[in-house]
Order: C-alpha cells, then sequence, then structure tokens
C-alpha cells in the first residue's frame, strides 16, 4: 500500500481558471511555468512543487487524488503524444483552499 507520495500543485479559486490550466496543459505548456504564473500557494513560486509528503498530510481530497491511481500513465500520455502529461490528474481538485490542478510525480 502506498505511503508517500511527491506532487506538483497549481492553486486557484474558480473552476474555470483550473479547466482552462487542464487544457493549456494539454496544449503543451509546461506545468511549472504555469504554477508560476497562476497558483495563489507559495509553491507556485518553486513551479507547484509541494515535495515529498506521506499519506494524509494533505487535506483528505487532495491525498484521495494523489493516492487514487487516476494520475494519467505514461502510457496514456504517449497515446495523448503529450509526455508532459504523465502524472496529471485528469480533473481539477476542490478542497477548502480552492481548485487544485496536480501532477503526480511519484507514489510509493
Amino acid at each position: 500500500m502506498a505511503s508517500s507520495a511527491h506532487a506538483l500543485h497549481i492553486l486557484v479559486k474558480h473552476k474555470e481558471l483550473a479547466d482552462d490550466i487542464l487544457e493549456q496543459l494539454k496544449k503543451g505548456a509546461k506545468f511549472q511555468d504555469l504554477a508560476k504564473k497562476h497558483s495563489t500557494c507559495p509553491s507556485g513560486k518553486k513551479g507547484g512543487d509541494l515535495g515529498e509528503f506521506r499519506k494524509g498530510a494533505m487535506v483528505l481530497q487532495f491525498d484521495k487524488a494523489v493516492f487514487s491511481g487516476k494520475a494519467i500513465s505514461t502510457s496514456q500520455a504517449l497515446k495523448m503524444k503529450n509526455n508532459n502529461l504523465r502524472g496529471l490528474i485528469p480533473e481539477p481538485v476542490k478542497t477548502k483552499f480552492g481548485w487544485h490542478v496536480i501532477k503526480v510525480l511519484y507514489v510509493l
């Protein structure tokens, strides 16, 4: 069972902006660049990098998304002809802080 992960995220106030960011990523935009431009979280300055964290350390909805196994796999990203999408959670995640666009780097 997975107990830790490393993820990036972009936190915004409105779902419409989160959806727009996902579309930009699908068109080839770099996650870190969009995080620096749009994220309201202090991690945005670091390209959205949250570092490694243990299961249960994040708010419930974020934690569930990261550890759910729903991130785009390498083979799915290759089929989509966009390797930058590898690890991306395909839908924005709502928490008490706002809307998160999440990219999972790894789950252990």
